[in-house]
């Protein structure tokens, strides 16, 4: 029977995910900051963004010296916004969203992604028409279905989904309301375990078997590409496609 990955080489995989997360969220808080202004109070986005880095535990002076450095109070990187759209195996859509400070560099690493798993990279606007913007709070199983239901539909939110298969609980929003959804639930005692604006696509296409993995490793490829801050796709997958 082999031996599993030392403690060592799993911390050095640990601290390489973690470097990962932190720079995308970094390279978030700064655009956010650049183009709102550096106060969360008045600028959702970089609230937003702040609240992702707490929650992956980010230092508060790591945060404060990336705003600093996109306000222009300290020398830093531009970074500039792209959107890839196109097509995985299976009729599946992809939306990938960069931030980056190379765009040639960029779109070849996205575009062999899609060429290496057998999709392929479209032109602006072929797939997102499919896709809207929604603000997503996410609670975990046994959290107080009727009294999440209460305050969110009272802040202004469009819909509580609750998933049988789990026990989880989505409540959904509009980009705009999300913000004080999230600030209302916050107030009730009510916190999500994942709060974002994300999208969601209109209808979602069930692949399976052979296909369906090649999806899964598209995606997963993308997610790891250094300038890929987010993925979306409107691919419904059952366990084996992970197998």
């Amino acid at each position: 029977m082999g031996r599993g990955p030392s403690i060592e080489a799993r911390k050095n995989a640990e601290d390489a995910r973690r470097g990962k997360i932190f720079t995308k969220i970094i390279r978030e808080i700064s655009v956010a900051a650049r183009s709102g202004g550096g106060d969360p109070n008045s600028n959702p986005r970089l609230r937003s963004a702040i609240d992702k880095g707490l929650s992956a535990n980010m230092t508060k002076d790591v945060i404060e010296r990336a705003i600093k450095k996109a306000t222009g109070a300290l020398e830093g990187v531009e970074y500039e916004e792209i959107r890839y759209e196109g097509y995985a195996p299976g009729g599946v859509a992809v939306i990938v969203d960069c931030l980056t400070d190379n765009k040639v560099r960029t779109v070849a690493d996205v575009r062999h992604a899609f060429g290496k798993f057998g999709g392929n990279l479209g032109t602006d606007g072929s797939v997102s028409f499919m896709f809207a913007k929604r603000g997503v709070l996410w609670f975990e199983a046994g959290a107080d279905e009727e009294r999440i239901t209460e305050v969110a539909i009272e802040a202004g939110a469009d819909d509580v989904v609750v998933y049988p298969e789990d026990g989880s609980i989505d409540v959904l929003t509009g980009a705009e309301a999300f913000a004080q959804v999230k600030a209302a639930m916050d107030a009730a005692g009510l916190v999500a375990g994942q709060a974002e604006v994300t999208l969601r696509a209109d209808n979602n296409i069930a692949v399976t078997g052979e296909t369906a993995q090649q999806v899964v490793k598209l995606l997963n490829w993308l997610e790891d590409l250094d300038d890929v801050q987010n993925v979306y796709s409107n691919a419904d997958l059952d366990e084996d496609a992970y197998a």
